[in-house]
């Protein structure tokens, strides 16, 4: 009896451990200090980008950013951003500031989390998660991953790959979504 429950919970042990996680698996703090889990964007389509606020990058992918969100969001997409200090120290602000000063000079309505770092050994875990997944490491500021509704990796582009080039990747993406909700009633 008592060798059938040890093994009961081994195996539960491990089928737990190998469960493939996603990214909406992981829980990340956003910019005002909250503990937040992923989870709630499940179903939808995420951009999720590495944001810098000083770089030569910051006008054009902000703008673009916003007006995805405005477009697609946020019942069917959502642009992540996580902003990160590691390229160039062009995110030298705090959570507070970087916060206010994307709401204040690009009208940011989308989730906007806390300073993280995206490469290295100090990395969250869900960027590990998303390099592993893509195969492809952010090198600078403004990498974009895209995740479908169940949070697997679709790809990933580099800060020189607009965020218009992108779009009618996400759109097909999103009319998918739609397209199926629309079969399901």
């Amino acid at each position: 009896m008592l060798l059938t429950a040890l093994t009961l919970l081994i195996f539960l042990s491990f089928s737990v451990e190998a469960k493939q996680k996603d990214f909406y698996t992981f829980k990340v703090v956003n910019s005002r200090g909250r503990l937040v889990s992923l989870e709630k964007y499940r179903g939808s389509v995420s951009l999720v980008v590495n944001v810098a606020s000083e770089c030569g990058f910051t006008e054009e992918h902000y703008k673009d950013l916003q007006q995805l969100q405005r477009d697609f969001g946020p019942f069917h997409f959502n642009v992540l951003a996580f902003p990160c200090n590691q390229f160039g120290q062009q995110e030298p602000g705090s959570d507070k500031e970087i916060d206010n000063f994307v709401r204040r000079e690009y009208g940011v309505s989308f989730p906007l989390f806390s300073k993280i770092a995206v490469v290295g050994t100090g990395a969250n875990n869900a960027y590990k998660y998303l390099a592993q997944a893509s195969g492809k490491e952010p090198d600078w500021n403004f990498w974009k991953y895209l995740t479908d509704i169940n949070g697997n990796v679709v790809d990933a582009w580099g800060p020189k790959v607009s965020v218009k080039e992108i779009r009618p990747k996400i759109a097909e993406l999103v009319r998918q979504i739609i397209l199926k909700k629309k079969e399901e009633l």
